[in-house]
């Protein structure tokens, strides 16, 4: 019924997918094996196709690529640059999730998936080097003002493990009483009338999140000051 002049630009979708492993925290990335970039590593995504949201078409690549479904996965930003990819003009809509690390596998156009740390990236194609750390950003961000632990923890934790796991994204170190204080003040955390021995002379106090209370600020937020 209608048709425009504009010329139409692509539109693809990337996935920024940070793994905790239980100490280090980690990105899953495909190695191209189709031009332009092959056999370079890149964030999981792709072309989004006509029948298909954003949402969906991000969730379809992850898992073409990499064999991965995660539970939720969270829109960012969107990278317009008109040079950004070498094929055409590509506008690329760009996702994140935080997630425990599972067994990836590579598939349709990506040789091999594989979880690389933070700490220590291969080159990346394209300008995924700077959706990655907008993403890193963003979780940083996100952290002070949702509570995160339940689907990355075992059912019972330790306060010391739970210091970890924000000392681990935030890449800082806090004081332990001050820490457990903060999240105790929040009612996030179920103290257990039970103990782990990380140390043959040294017992730790276990705990289980307020499932209730964890939902509930997960969905208002908080603010989480150190």
């Amino acid at each position: 019924m209608y048709q425009y002049e504009y010329p139409h630009p692509s539109v693809t979708t990337d996935c920024v997918i940070f793994g905790f492993d239980g100490g280090n925290l980690n990105v899953l990335l495909v190695e191209r094996g189709l031009n332009p970039f092959k056999g370079k590593w890149a964030l999981p995504g792709g072309f989004l196709r006509m029948d298909e949201s954003a949402d969906e078409g991000a969730r379809r690549e992850l898992f073409e690529e990499t064999g991965f479904k995660p539970d939720t996965i969270q829109q960012f930003h969107t990278f317009t640059e008109p040079d950004r990819d070498p094929r055409e003009r590509v506008i690329t809509i760009a996702y994140f999730a935080l997630v425990k690390i599972s067994e990836v596998k590579g598939g349709d156009d990506a040789v091999s998936a594989q979880w690389f740390s933070i700490d220590s990236l291969p080159d990346l194609a394209f300008d995924h080097d700077k959706i990655l750390k907008m993403a890193l950003i963003k979780l940083r961000e996100q952290i002070h003002f949702q509570p995160i632990g339940f689907e990355l923890l075992p059912e019972k934790f330790t306060m010391k493990e739970l210091q970890e796991l924000y000392e681990t994204i935030l890449d800082v170190k806090f004081d332990r009483r001050n820490f457990a204080k903060k999240m105790l003040h929040f009612q996030l955390l179920t103290k257990l009338d039970e103990t782990s021995w990380p140390t043959p002379k040294r017992s730790a106090l276990l705990y289980k999140f307020n499932v209730e209370s964890y939902n509930k600020l997960k969905t208002n937020g908080f603010q989480l000051e150190f």
